[in-house]
């Protein structure tokens, strides 16, 4: 379940098709994070990989304390597993450099717990109506643990991409020959479009209320850019030239000794990636990845366009000039499927520039879902009306902070946690998440 039609849910037939997709979801979830722990021995597990991530075993119970919290505790009304550990794994209380040093649950403890937890959830979900409360409404409480947990794995999955040694994860490579692409832009008309949502129900408070806003007319990159795109941007000298770059970004890149995106190494006369220990070639028709907001901002000036707007992205993701309304992905209201996306972890790269043509949005544009997270030139706002719910700590205290906006998820974000509306942010610096973007530009008259 990706959080879908399910709306209505007073009647014990839909409660009981919520239950049976609740539980799909959250076995999927935990497979992955199984998977990606049981990866590694115990050691890696306690280690630190790098400053910006938490060690993976501080995932894995966090995981499991915020699904006790919210479904135990909370939706089910039963008595605490461990309210003992709850302010070692409250994301708030410790930032991640300073993890390693609490007296965290072991990695064979993290197991157990989240093991009894998750036997107690299952217990909750089989016997609570999914209906009279607005956090168990269409199974809201447990989608937002399934979103939560998948957003962890992702987080894994980008520990996985830092850490040092042999290769342990592995998945086919995508499809290499995708049908080619006729424009490499397309007009997007001015008007009105409905942004945002009020009836998805599996939702964050930060992708409601939908309104209608403006957009006005702007072309916008039929891809994302592409490793040989950039590349070209590279060889130009576009990292020494502070003619690309605002103040901010100029600064980040000297004091960082920017160079390229992370993971790049000169190799010759060209360039290698290191990808979850694989040391390859830089493949020129994937979209580059692994370059922070500064980065694509400088690409886009050199290339004489800019990075697309957060309600610009949106439109050219959702509305269908056909018929006025906005979809729930670029391609309709179905759920994503293997022909729509690169979703899920199901490989372990993006697939090249233009593929899943099924996947267009009614203008043609491919990839906006999945693949690389695209950076945005906007702010984390709230929209008009926006209210607090469950919690304010989930989107609330970060709104006027230095983070950008990111859309459309990544290769290693599950179905449940992307959608036409579903909003991500992180400061502007960030490398390690797995981000591209793809350029915009003004129209002029017609």
């Amino acid at each position: 379940m990706t959080g879908t039609e399910l709306i209505n849910t007073g009647d014990n037939a839909e409660q009981e098709r919520t239950r049976a997709l609740v539980a799909a979801a959250l076995d999927r979830s935990r497979a992955r994070s199984v998977a990606l722990t049981d990866a590694v021995d115990d050691g890696e597990l306690v280690r630190q990989h790098s400053r910006l991530m938490s060690p993976l075993v501080w995932d894995l119970a966090h995981i499991g304390n915020q699904e006790e919290l919210w479904l135990v505790r909370d939706v089910g009304g039963r008595e605490p597993v461990r309210s003992d550990i709850d302010a070692l794994y409250d994301a708030f209380q410790h930032p991640r450099a300073d993890r390693p040093a609490l007296p965290l649950l072991s990695p064979t403890e993290a197991r157990s717990y989240v093991g009894e937890v998750r036997d107690k959830v299952l217990d909750v979900l089989d016997k609570v109506p999914l209906t009279g409360r607005r956090l168990v409404d269409g199974g809201f409480a447990f989608g937002m643990i399934v979103q939560h947990e998948q957003q962890h794995d992702e987080t894994m999955l980008a520990t996985h991409q830092l850490r040092a040694g042999a290769p342990v994860l592995h998945a086919p490579d995508p499809d290499p020959n995708p049908p080619p692409v006729a424009e490499r832009e397309v007009f997007v008309p001015a008007g009105e479009f409905t942004m945002g949502t009020s009836t998805e129900p599996w939702a964050l408070d930060n992708e409601r209320p939908a309104f209608r806003t403006h957009v006005d007319a702007f072309y916008l990159d039929t891809v994302p850019v592409s490793n040989g795109d950039y590349l070209a941007f590279i060889d130009a000298g576009g990292y020494d030239d502070p003619r690309w770059w605002s103040e901010a970004g100029w600064a980040h890149r000297r004091q960082a000794g920017l160079v390229a995106p992370q993971f790049w190494s000169r190799d010759g006369d060209g360039w290698s990636r290191t990808r979850f220990g694989v040391v390859e070639p830089v493949p020129l028709d994937e979209p580059v990845v692994h370059v922070c907001f500064h980065e694509a901002a400088a690409y886009a000036k050199w290339a004489g366009k800019r990075l697309p707007t957060e309600p610009e992205w949106e439109k050219a993701a959702r509305f269908d000039p056909a018929t006025g309304r906005s979809r729930r992905f670029p391609w309709g209201d179905d759920d994503p499927g293997p022909e729509h996306a690169n979703l899920g972890q199901r490989h372990l790269r993006p697939a090249p520039v233009g593929s899943y043509p099924a996947g267009a949005s009614p203008l043609g544009v491919r990839q906006l879902i999945g693949d690389v997270w695209e950076w945005l030139d906007s702010d984390l706002r709230p929209y008009p009306g926006f209210a607090a719910f469950p919690y304010r700590e989930y989107s609330e205290v970060f709104f006027g902070g230095d983070y950008k906006m990111l859309r459309g998820g990544s290769f290693g974000t599950d179905a449940a946690a992307v959608r036409g509306t579903f909003r991500n942010w992180d400061h502007p610096v960030r490398r390690q998440i797995f981000a591209g973007f793809r350029c915009a530009r003004d129209a002029g008259p017609r």
